[in-house]
């Protein structure tokens, strides 16, 4: 792997912002299409790959939806929302396993332009009604998908991100941080 290469992947993880304003645009299936492919190469504990995404376009599914979540009130916006769905039986890290692809989904979709935002489900049973997800599996997470709205304003919430010397102790947990 050459070092261009490694500071380009860097450099996405770093830039990746969360984003809930949207273009009404549609995304072409070929761009969608190889973000969902970033996301199916994700690792998975012991290769066994518990992960599916449910791709949702649909105006009216994006508003049955919004109840699945409390803080989604906006999700009906966004062109895209990709919902992964993860089964019940596959272990206590199946959730590091949905993270590891919407991870991996994110930072895809950065990297061909597009903004996301993870949303949180609260109320699962809600999601697995509105999109037919069977008993056994569980929605996990939503990840709205879309080109980015120009925006001046910065969120209410955004501020510096933590140092690296408060973030990461070396051999042991520093007490006096």
């Amino acid at each position: 792997m050459s070092h261009t290469s490694a500071m380009d992947a860097l450099q996405a993880l770093r830039n990746k912002r969360d984003t809930r304003n949207y273009l009404p645009d549609p995304i072409d299936d070929a761009v969608l299409s190889r973000v969902l492919d970033a996301a199916r190469m994700a690792g998975s504990a012991k290769n066994k790959q518990p992960v599916r995404l449910v791709v949702v376009t649909d105006h009216d599914t994006k508003v049955a939806l919004k109840a699945s979540g409390d803080f989604a009130s906006w999700i009906d916006q966004p062109p895209v929302l990709a919902v992964a769905a993860v089964n019940a039986d596959a272990g206590p890290r199946r959730l590091f396993d949905v993270g590891r692809h919407c991870q991996n989904l994110m930072v895809a979709a950065h990297a061909a332009g597009l903004a996301s935002c993870p949303v949180t489900i609260h109320h699962p049973e809600v999601a697995a009604q509105a999109l037919g997800i069977p008993d056994g599996v569980e929605p996990a997470m939503i990840i709205s998908l879309g080109w980015p709205a120009e925006t001046n304003q910065p969120s209410p919430i955004s501020g510096p991100r933590v140092g690296l010397e408060d973030y990461a102790f070396r051999e042991v947990w520093d007490q006096d941080q």
